[in-house]
């Protein structure tokens, strides 16, 4: 078992009931606390926890990092230490905050210097995201695509099950939590008409997603096994990947997606680290037919257990939860993906970016779009205050939660957050 994983420990700092922060998670972000702008933090409860300030105090004496690591304006520094550096560091403020530690829990000052309400700091990107990739992994997704727009006796194009389908995206419109964003304007088709019309997008959606951060570098031409992926990710957020459908369907043939996707994607602030959820790892669906070699997944268990939640607050009204998924549901799992991504000797760096696709489950109160949840707008959502929603309308805010949970361990993403905004 990895040391800060045990679930016997307790921690001195107040964590309320429920909180997605114990101090079994420890994830690490970026923000600006009272006395600093932009360095690394973590978090137990409501309490930022700042790594620069401890470092600076000696409190991470005896493990090697460099001077001021803590002070960049991007997690990717820390990360590259890779799982053995990253780990000593998870694993020293596990102990620094056990409840029956007193070496900082009885030195007032420096608790003022390290220590701060979590009301009192901003959150910022955690990472720089040299480039990142969308998947299209939820096999209940594609199906329920497919079985709009095409046959449903035969949703799935035939590649579907022989390899995870995806496509590269565009990394400078990746958001933080918080940050809102405008409608996007494009071309689109009006129902029956085969000429484009140009305006802002009619049907703007969500889509429910996860996404790993990549925590090792490779050289161009070596590929990842899935026996060495865990090597390879640091950890995972919350991940929105807002999609303009009315666009989409008019650009995506031949190339897929492009302009109805790379406007805004939204993603959590705290990163959690693969270590912390490996006590949540459970089996992964069936795969049929077998895959090739080079797709077997390494162990049995190569899933993870994350009940994800979404909320849709139109303006003015109460937010309301549409969606209930879980991350197990994915047909390919990450070590597949970055198995397949490596394969023909792409390359990857620190801070690259991977999202799952789209994770609906098996019941409609699962599909993580608003093009399935209404059914391609043919079942529109009733809020208590008489609103309904096909697609999403401006001033609409969407919330993303997300936790892995066994006995009295909650191990959460906090939330990815953002509102819509007219169209420029």
């Amino acid at each position: 078992m990895i040391k800060a994983n045990d679930p016997t420990l307790t921690t001195w700092i107040e964590v309320p009931a429920n909180s997605d922060f114990p101090i079994q998670n420890i994830p690490f972000g970026i923000a600006s606390i009272p006395t600093k702008e932009g360095s690394v933090v973590s978090i137990i409860g409501n309490t930022i926890i700042s790594l620069s300030a401890l470092q600076k105090l000696g409190y991470f004496k005896g493990i090697n990092l460099p001077e001021g690591i803590f002070d960049r304006p991007y997690l990717n520094d820390f990360i590259a230490l890779g799982k053995a550096g990253t780990r000593q560091v998870r694993d020293r403020i596990s102990d620094l905050f056990r409840k029956d530690n007193a070496e900082l829990r009885d030195n007032a000052d420096a608790r003022k210097k390290c220590l701060f309400n979590a009301a009192d700091v901003h959150m910022q990107m955690p990472v720089h995201i040299g480039d990142y990739t969308d998947f299209y992994s939820s096999k209940e997704h594609a199906t329920n695509v497919g079985s709009m727009f095409r046959d449903p006796k035969n949703a799935l194009l035939p590649n579907w099950v022989h390899l995870p389908v995806g496509y590269h995206g565009r990394a400078s419109s990746v958001i933080v939590s918080g940050q809102n964003f405008h409608r996007p304007k494009g071309q689109m088709t009006p129902p029956g008409s085969e000429i484009p019309v140009y305006g802002p997008s009619k049907a703007l959606d969500i889509e429910l997603e996860m996404a790993f951060i990549i925590g090792k570098q490779t050289e161009l031409g070596r590929p990842v096994t899935t026996k060495e992926v865990e090597e390879y990710i640091f950890g995972m957020v919350l991940f929105n990947d807002w999609s303009a459908r009315d666009i989409q369907r008019w650009e995506y043939v031949p190339l897929g997606p492009f302009l109805a996707k790379n406007f805004a994607s939204t993603i959590s602030p705290w990163i959690v680290t693969l270590d912390a959820l490996e006590p949540f790892k459970v089996k992964a669906p069936e795969q049929q037919p077998a895959v090739l070699p080079y797709l077997q997944r390494a162990t049995d268990n190569d899933a993870y257990d994350i009940n994800l939640e979404v909320y849709l607050q139109p303006d003015k009204a109460e937010a309301m939860k549409i969606c209930a998924s879980n991350f197990k549901y994915m047909y390919w799992t990450i070590d597949q993906q970055l198995a397949h991504h490596t394969v023909n000797g792409c390359n990857i760096n620190v801070g690259d970016m991977m999202a799952s696709g789209t994770i609906s489950g098996p019941t409609p109160d699962s599909f993580g779009s608003l093009l399935e949840l209404t059914w391609n707008g043919t079942k529109p959502i009733c809020f208590p205050n008489g609103s309904t929603r096909k697609y999403l309308e401006d001033g609409d805010t969407v919330v993303i939660h997300g936790f892995a949970q066994k006995g009295n361990i909650r191990i959460g993403f906090g939330e990815a957050k953002a509102t819509v905004l007219p169209a420029l």
